[in-house]
């Protein structure tokens, strides 16, 4: 099962959870500090929750889709190599808690994708990636996210 993947920088972490708990019906799937996620049965959602500063509105950090296995990832990277996008790839990457690995590419507001599967959990948030300088920008300090762990976001 693919489902879409949504993560949010909040203001308010705590309270985001509380919140996405209520809303969804549903606890977090991982729990981590500044790190929150959900894995929704329906509707088919991955939602991901980010500290951010206190206080500041929630803003959308970045978006993807959640693949079912790695020959899933590198079918979509082609697919989107085919159609003329820039892509990035990232093998047995770390973020977010996980092993992952992911094809990167930006829509035309520059809102960065990651269609991505999850190998392994991990104990470390993940360090930063050629992916976060380059094609993912969501990531990185340059993109005014100082708040959050170093690492990629899925």
């Amino acid at each position: 099962m693919s489902r879409v993947q949504l993560a949010l920088r909040v203001g308010d972490l705590e309270g985001s959870i509380d919140f996405y708990s209520k809303l969804f019906g549903a606890e977090p799937a991982k729990l981590r500090p500044g790190y929150a996620n959900f894995a929704i049965a329906e509707p088919a959602l991955k939602l991901v929750l980010l500290e951010g500063e206190p206080g500041q509105a929630t803003v959308m950090d970045h978006l993807g889709v959640e693949a079912e296995s790695t020959d899933q990832v590198n079918e979509a990277s082609k697919r989107l190599t085919g159609e003329g996008l820039e892509t990035l790839t990232e093998d047995d990457t770390t973020c977010c808690y996980a092993v992952q690995d992911k094809v990167w590419v930006h829509g035309p507001g520059q809102e960065a994708w990651e269609v991505y599967t999850v190998k392994a959990d991990s104990q470390t948030f993940g360090t930063d990636s050629a992916a976060l300088t380059t094609a993912a920008t969501c990531c990185n300090s340059e993109t005014g996210h100082d708040a959050r762990p170093e690492g990629c976001c899925a």
